[in-house]
């Protein structure tokens, strides 16, 4: 890569985690935190938005949602799930992304948190990443330099999640380096939780084929307990949540010699 392609890169990289953390950003703002021109802004977004990882707007630009997400535009159980806790849910995604290395083997379970994750993987490349998420998948389609295996199974049309049997059959000969595991509920004594029974067991599959365990979840998921116990919270490496999460709420989970970072 020459050094103009280079700056281009690192200026893609910047303006893509711009957009993750804010949800939009302008042309002018863009500009004075590159230190480059207008026109140089307007080609980076230009370029990004023809690489299908952004969508211009009148003075700027917001993140990509695609297509296959249309059909739930309406669906007011499903956009507050996408809504709730949404700038927390983008910097907790950042900061998981930044503890994946390239040549790695990551697996994200189901949910709103960890496709933020799948959408903050811009700058890595070489990476596989298995999910039993068609949403992820494809979200990942147009990225020519991650391998996305799926593992198959039935459809859970609520959350695009792949479970039963065939799912569970599949991960269990699939060995990954981290998994980013999505909870409805952490608590320190009672786990992980989940409230749909189908994606528990999935869930668990994911987490015996893991080598490193990270939970990622927003202060509103600390100390609840949902039905259905993905895994006991000493199973689990980090916890990544946001910094509003309090020192009482936090605290519990430091106790067992769990790492827990506020982003």
């Amino acid at each position: 890569m020459n050094e103009r392609s280079e700056k281009q890169a690192n200026r893609a990289a910047i303006i893509l985690r711009e957009l993750r953390q804010a949800g939009s950003a302008s042309v002018e703002a863009l500009s004075e935190k590159l230190e480059v021109s207008l026109a140089t802004v307007r080609r980076d977004l230009q370029e990004l938005e023809e690489s299908g990882m952004l969508r211009r707007t009148h003075g700027g630009a917001i993140p990509i949602e695609p297509l296959f997400y249309e059909a739930f535009r309406h669906d007011r159980s499903f956009q507050e799930q996408v809504g709730s806790f949404s700038d927390e849910k983008r910097r907790i995604a950042l900061a998981a992304a930044e503890l994946i290395s390239s040549g790695d083997t990551i697996a994200l379970t189901a949910g709103t948190t960890t496709t933020e994750i799948a959408r903050s993987l811009h700058t890595l490349g070489g990476i596989t990443v298995v999910t039993h998420n068609v949403n992820v998948a494809m979200e990942l389609s147009n990225r020519k330099d991650v391998h996305v295996f799926v593992t198959g199974g039935h459809l859970r049309g609520d959350w695009f999640s792949l479970v039963g049997p065939a799912a569970i059959a599949i991960m269990s000969g699939v060995y990954v380096d981290i998994l980013f595991i999505g909870v409805n509920g952490i608590d320190a004594q009672r786990g992980l939780t989940c409230f749909n029974e189908d994606e528990v067991d999935i869930n668990r599959s994911m987490v015996h084929q893991a080598k490193k365990k990270i939970a990622v979840a927003d202060h509103s998921k600390l100390g609840v307990v949902a039905n259905w116990l993905i895994c006991p919270t000493g199973d689990i490496d980090i916890l990544i949540t946001d910094i509003d999460a309090t020192d009482k709420l936090v605290e519990p989970f430091l106790e067992k010699g769990i790492e827990v970072r506020r982003v």
